[in-house]
């Protein structure tokens, strides 16, 4: 009768097919393999009439396309009086895309599928790396992984990455690891689990492409890192804080109460970029990524929203201002991304009938006078309003000067203030961050003080006591010892 029976044929050795399994194998004339390489295939009943889709494989290298394939042609296949007998290694439920895209389309057909379950790689493979599934293994798919940027795991658990097989692809699978582990974390390298040409490789992750035994039964064990530090384990520290059980001072935090502590840890972290020091930088961000998930903590238990959605609306958005990455908008650099980034922004501004804000509607109030001044002609600038050189933005910088120069004393704060807007503005044509370049001439202005102060104590004077022309005497020379 029509339907798709699939059966696991286990890790490699033919001893580990399970009786269910071997009943309907030898009960069946023909069987169609996802692969012919495969060990156990060899074990199989020989009054079997064998098929592989392995041309399949050999005429794309999409892999999607190839299980797509596979999936439609046993569907196909499904739908005769007869129907089909399908055969995966391990498991059929255990990494087998095929196995999820026919169940996927077989109700539409009206077929049956039934499912024979095998051993899949991953008990095998624990058994011969001496560990334990629970409580939190991971798994994951070398392909999947390949085609990502960053882990789909988190690194405070041990993973098993499946179907490592070949050099190339562990080459791809290494590059996404390395944005989460140190190139020299311990990894194993699981060959042929189950069979008997089974064989555990131990070697830094930096070195798995190099392996000469990888094929198409190997695997990738890694154990977690020696610290807490996946981003779970930390909101579990700060639930921890903030539960009955936990600290007194966190449990009495609100959001109001925390907003010196975010606004001064957001400072202490510009203050280490500016310095360029990265273990200061890491520190810093560390302190401010503390008051972002306290501050959505506190809102977990108010009930007003979570990490989650914290993440989720800003993943969201990302994806939502990036369709040249995520979509199919094209671009021919900078200049389009920002200006298509700005469209976007006035769609969500004025979504849901809400009253247009404009371009500056968003810019927070409480953003330093430089740093406001900055991003209010950035974005009147992404609409077309600015100078079209700037040679415009010199020659205003000179006419505010001379604006002081004439304005009469009640008027000078409105002109020093149309100086200092008119020169962010010079500044941001020139590439330079206002805020930061002003830091650092502050920074700057402190330590030659300092080296003045001390040269004049060493004198044995008083500054307020000593001439002009002493004073930048000193002066130059700190400018001068650098």
């Amino acid at each position: 009768m029509p339907g798709i029976t699939i059966v696991g044929l286990g890790p490699g050795d033919p001893a580990h097919l399970t009786r269910e399994a071997w009943e309907v194998l030898t009960s069946a004339r023909e069987i169609y393999l996802r692969t012919a390489r495969h060990p156990t295939v060899a074990g199989l009943p020989a009054s079997l009439a064998q098929h592989s889709f392995d041309d399949v494989y050999e005429a794309t290298d999409d892999f999607a396309q190839v299980y797509a394939t596979i999936a439609r042609r046993v569907l196909e296949l499904g739908a005769r009086p007869e129907g089909v007998m399908y055969a995966v290694p391990g498991h059929p439920g255990v990494g087998e895309a095929t196995v999820g895209l026919i169940r996927a389309s077989a109700a539409e057909r009206s077929l049956d599928v039934r499912l024979v379950p095998g051993l899949s790689f991953v008990e095998p493979a624990l058994l011969a790396l001496g560990v334990d599934a629970l409580p939190n293994l991971q798994i994951a798919d070398a392909l999947d992984l390949a085609a990502r940027h960053h882990p789909s795991f988190h690194p405070d658990a041990p993973a098993l990455v499946a179907q490592l097989y070949s050099p190339s692809l562990a080459s791809d699978v290494k590059l996404t690891l390395m944005n989460q582990y140190p190139d020299d974390h311990p990894i194993t390298l699981v060959h042929a689990v189950g069979t008997p040409d089974e064989r555990l490789e131990q070697l830094p992750l930096f070195e798995i492409d190099r392996s000469p035994h990888i094929a198409h039964l190997t695997a990738l064990f890694i154990p977690p890192l020696p610290q807490a530090s996946a981003f779970e384990s930390f909101q579990e520290t700060i639930a921890h804080l903030r539960a009955p059980d936990g600290c007194p001072w966190d449990r009495e935090q609100t959001h109001p109460s925390l907003r010196t502590n975010l606004l001064e840890e957001a400072h202490e972290a510009l203050t280490a970029i500016d310095e360029d020091d990265p273990d200061a930088m890491r520190e810093e961000l560390g302190d401010l990524l503390l008051q972002v998930v306290l501050q959505s903590q506190i809102a977990t238990e108010a009930g007003e929203f979570s990490m989650a959605e914290v993440i989720a609306g800003i993943q969201a958005k990302l994806i939502r201002r990036h369709p040249h990455v995520f979509g199919d908008v094209k671009v021919s650099g900078v200049h389009e991304v920002l200006e298509n980034w700005e469209k976007l922004k006035a769609a969500e501004r004025n979504g849901d009938a809400k009253p247009d804000q404009g371009a500056l509607g968003t810019v927070p109030p409480g953003l330093p006078a430089l740093a406001q001044a900055d991003t209010y002609q950035r974005r009147a600038a992404r609409v077309g309003f600015d100078w079209p050189e700037i040679s415009g933005v010199t020659a205003k910088v000179r006419e505010e000067v001379a604006e002081i120069e004439a304005a009469v004393p009640e008027g000078r704060e409105a002109e020093i203030g149309d100086l200092l807007f008119a020169v962010v503005n010079w500044a941001r044509w020139l590439k330079v961050d206002p805020e930061s370049a002003l830091r650092t001439a502050n920074a700057r202005f402190a330590a030659r003080f300092a080296k003045v102060e001390a040269a004049a104590r060493a004198q044995g004077k008083e500054m307020r006591a000593m001439t002009l022309e002493e004073l930048d005497r000193l002066w130059e020379a700190a400018k001068r010892d650098r």
